[in-house]
């Protein structure tokens, strides 16, 4: 598999990491602005470590109500009971030998040839 390939078998990756980058950047530049705002009306000195602290508290906040909820149940979930379950593995082999199992009844002369030629292009794994 080339570079470009594998950049396209994993672009929903790369454009959900872009969105969580541009997200999490966003969000703490606006808290960055929230946090100076709030310093002037107090009469304080706005300090960064003071603003790290705060701004990582309320970032793990929305992590433990969004990420665990929400993204852990979706894709969590998916990825663990679907993706190499015996149930869906089950289902792909079934299809998979039912199809052999036509192609050898419509051609039984290059029946082989085709499985074979199908099998090197979308390889199992």
């Amino acid at each position: 598999m080339d570079k470009r390939s594998a950049f396209y078998r994993y672009s929903f990756v790369w454009v959900t990491f872009l969105f969580f980058a541009f997200s999490l950047l966003g969000h703490w530049l606006f808290a960055w602005y929230a946090y100076l705002d709030e310093a002037r009306d107090h009469g304080t000195v706005a300090e960064f470590g003071a603003f790290l602290i705060e701004v990582m508290r309320d970032t793990l906040e929305n992590w433990q109500s969004e990420f665990l909820q929400l993204i852990w149940q979706v894709a969590g979930l998916s990825f663990l009971i679907s993706l190499g379950s015996p149930q869906s593995k089950e289902g792909d082999e079934r299809k998979e030998e039912k199809l052999d199992a036509i192609l050898k009844k419509l051609d039984p002369k290059e029946a082989e040839k085709i499985i074979a030629t199908l099998d090197r292009k979308y390889p199992k794994g």
